[in-house]
């Protein structure tokens, strides 16, 4: 079982894969179809179990809130953004426009997550408790998985 860390690094290399596939599609191709929709549960499932499985715990912290609430805050605008690009023609310009957005915006905060907040992250969550929180953080994406297209309904209906 991979560490917390390593799962969240391997969905991160996942979704830039996913990221630089998109960006080198065209129009509203079964390519960019297909990848998008696989990077929108990939996210969104990913996003949940993390707040759930790992950013929880470090909020726990005094000194870990800021940094995961900096981090969740970053999932909602996303969300946001994947949301309305779910929702926009795919082969308009303005699609392609506002998911380079995302993209830099998700780079980043990758990056900003593998470089600073998993230091922060190691205080809480020591070794011996890494394959654990790997553990339940991929059980949690699985169970998030399913219930993609469940939340998305409960949006419409809001």
């Amino acid at each position: 079982m991979p560490s917390i860390y390593d799962a969240i690094m391997q969905d991160h290399e996942k979704h830039r894969d996913l990221l630089d596939r998109i960006a080198n599609t065209e129009g509203a191709s079964d390519a960019r179809k297909s990848a998008w929709k696989e990077f929108y549960y990939e996210i969104k499932s990913h996003s949940a179990a993390e707040e759930e499985e790992f950013y929880a715990t470090l909020m726990k912290e005094t000194w870990g809130q800021d940094a995961a609430r900096h981090s969740v805050a970053e999932h909602h605008e996303m969300d946001e953004i994947l949301e309305e690009l779910d929702e926009m023609d795919m082969s308009s310009p303005g699609w392609l426009t506002r998911f380079k957005t995302l993209k830099h915006d998700y780079e980043h905060h990758m990056e900003e997550e593998e470089n600073e907040v998993f230091e922060r992250a190691k205080k809480v969550v020591g070794e011996e408790d890494n394959d654990a929180f790997g553990a339940r953080f991929l059980k949690r994406k699985k169970k998030e998985w399913g219930l993609v297209e469940e939340k998305a309904k409960d949006q419409l209906e809001d």
